[in-house]
């Protein structure tokens, strides 16, 4: 409700009329040419398509990182709110690092998840700006405002209760906020994110079909069996079980 979607929508409009020649409801303004603007907005299915509503958002995503270029406009809301927590940080996460790394295009991506925001100390041209709100005791007040700098936490709890639910509820909603963040916070307080250099377990496993280089499999590959005969096959044999040592023979 503080108007992250409506801000990057209006971005996008207005890159759209200055490109056509309009006045743009601003009293200055820097507007680099933009080959193509691309948006990922909103959360929709395809029912007659049997796509569902993460799909359709992966579909999306993945035209336009397909397709983008340097000098295109990107406009992207909530990746990843359509899976589980964790799946969703992730795609965001590595979404944000080839939009900066391969494309290198302008970005506005309005997100929810605060671990992302860790990416400005690692990504050289990413900077964070929220929405400004006052807050006075349990009332929350939405300014409308951008400002730079990161939100301190989501006021989803302050919504649900505006919206209606049951004060039952939200309490105890609150009670496991503060266990969730506990767990997923480390001792300084910052999200438990792994840095770019760390690989996922799928990257350090070997190959089904890899090469293995040995010593004893290169001397194998190198005896001319055509020429041995049963006796000193056997004696190669029993060489290269005894120079593999007690422990790989037992096995």
């Amino acid at each position: 409700m503080a108007g992250k979607s409506t801000y990057i929508r209006q971005a996008a409009l207005l890159t759209v009329m200055a490109q056509m020649g309009s006045f743009i409801p601003a009293s200055e303004a820097r507007v680099g040419i933009c080959d193509r603007i691309f948006a990922r907005v909103g959360a929709s299915d395809e029912l007659s398509k049997g796509q569902s509503t993460f799909m359709v958002e992966m579909t999306e995503t993945a035209r336009i990182l397909n397709s983008a270029t340097n000098r295109s406009l990107v406009i992207l809301d909530e990746i990843g709110r359509g899976t589980s927590t964790y799946d969703g940080i992730s795609l965001a996460w590595a979404v944000t690092e080839y939009l900066h790394d391969k494309i290198g295009c302008r970005t506005l991506f309005a997100t929810h998840y605060h671990e992302l925001t860790e990416l400005s100390q690692t990504l050289s041209r990413v900077t964070n700006w929220n929405v400004a709100v006052q807050e006075n005791r349990d009332e929350v007040i939405f300014l409308h405002k951008i400002v730079e700098g990161t939100a301190d936490k989501s006021y989803g709890i302050h919504v649900a209760r505006l919206a209606g639910i049951p004060a039952e509820v939200i309490q105890r909603s609150r009670i496991i906020l503060e266990t969730l963040e506990c767990d997923h916070l480390d001792e300084t307080g910052k999200p438990k994110i792994p840095n770019r250099a760390q690989q996922s377990s799928s990257d350090r496993q070997l190959a089904l079909f890899q090469k293995e280089t040995h010593p004893v499999l290169d001397e194998l590959r190198e005896m001319d069996l055509d020429r041995m005969t049963p006796l000193s096959a056997l004696q190669e044999l029993h060489r290269l079980r005894a120079g593999l040592g007690p422990d790989k023979e037992s096995s």
